[in-house]
């Protein structure tokens, strides 16, 4: 059988190393490339063209979130998983949109790891156990609401910018998209929280995973 390849992206060489030997217990798994940046994973990507990529959120030069998401637009075929000591809803909502396959707390490392691997490559997405609780009753939250309709109430530019949002862009990059003023930018974007009544980050990315303004993960 063909071995699993994965590259692994953290800044942490430590954990690296711990991660590359619970990987070895899998016999039909191999590390094909390391590296401690965002900007360096993306190049053994394009070399390596492995099955998965294994990444942390925070490193230098280009985050774990915004490297998904390059992966993803270049190399469609290839997994994602984010590992991270980032607990916050708001960052898996992120990852989410960006189009990672799982996302798995570094706590769980060694218990979930085989799990997360085994899931991701079976064509399921995996999540850290501690979030799928929450993560249902968001969505049916989320789904349960009276926002069908308020979909419609949105203007093209208003979902143009829902869109830029969604992906984490501020109020400057999405200006410099498309060619507004930032003032421009925050009147829309307080018209979007005034008609869908969401305030909220999370809830907007959400929602605009549910509409299909920005892609949902395989």
């Amino acid at each position: 059988m063909k071995p699993y390849r994965i590259v692994l992206a953290d800044d942490h060489a430590l954990l690296r190393q711990g991660i590359i030997r619970i990987v070895r217990e899998l016999e039909d798994v191999v590390i094909v490339g390391e590296t401690g940046d965002g900007v360096t994973l993306l190049e053994l990507v394009k070399k390596t063209v492995p099955d998965m990529a294994i990444l942390d959120i925070s490193m230098p030069r280009l985050g774990g979130i915004e490297a998904a998401r390059e992966i993803r637009n270049t190399f469609p075929e290839i997994k994602t998983l984010i590992l991270t000591m980032h607990k916050e809803k708001e960052y898996l909502y992120h990852a989410l949109a960006a189009g990672v396959a799982g996302y798995l707390l570094k706590e769980d490392t060694h218990t979930e790891l085989f799990t997360a691997i085994e899931q991701i490559r079976r064509g399921t997405m995996y999540l850290s156990p501690c979030f799928l609780n929450e993560l249902t009753d968001d969505v049916i939250n989320t789904c349960g609401s009276d926002n069908e309709s308020c979909s419609d109430c949105l203007t093209p530019r208003e979902r143009e910018v829902l869109k830029h949002v969604a992906e984490g862009k501020s109020s400057k990059e999405i200006a410099d998209v498309l060619f507004i003023s930032s003032r421009t930018v925050e009147h829309h974007r307080a018209s979007i929280a005034r008609r869908l009544g969401i305030t909220s980050l999370a809830d907007l990315v959400k929602y605009a995973i549910r509409k299909g303004y920005i892609a949902a993960p395989d």
